[in-house]
């Protein structure tokens, strides 16, 4: 099978394996499978929302502000995925303290889309007010 060639289900594993990883709060695989034009789109209307284009933007403005919030490794644990030709929706749960020991626990629907096997778009939904509450600006240090 070609690079290019990623089925479906193909997608799903690669995803999943992500996600899994991620669970286990190991970003590594996730790195990994960034294309360097990916671009990651936060919907909603607070601070945090808005589209990141471009793995460095993606690592330096949106990672690195969050990585500075929460106390220890991120943790997403994945609940359903479902795929459809290159795009993978999954519904998923954060399990996350901040630095100054808040809970972050918000909850997220992702759709990701695949190309040869590297992330491409990242779109995620969730609780936005949530991470305003908790999180704060991405340029404001943890209280």
């Amino acid at each position: 099978m070609k690079a290019t060639d990623h089925k479906p289900d193909d997608n799903k594993t690669i995803v999943q394996h992500v996600f899994d990883e991620l669970a286990r709060s190991n970003s590594q695989p996730l790195l990994d499978r960034l294309a360097e034009d990916f671009r990651f789109v936060i919907m909603g209307t607070g601070s945090w929302s808005r589209s990141f284009e471009g793995k460095a933007a993606v690592l330096a403005e949106l990672f690195a502000p969050l990585r500075e919030k929460i106390a220890d490794r991120i943790t997403i644990v994945p609940v359903r995925l479902i795929a459809e030709g290159d795009l993978v929706v999954v519904e998923a749960r954060g399990r996350n303290t901040t630095r100054d020991g808040k809970a972050y626990d918000n909850t997220y629907c992702n759709v990701i889309r695949l190309e040869a096997g590297q992330f491409k778009e990242w779109i995620e939904y969730c609780d936005t007010l949530l991470v305003e509450k908790v999180l704060g600006p991405p340029g404001e240090a943890a209280k």
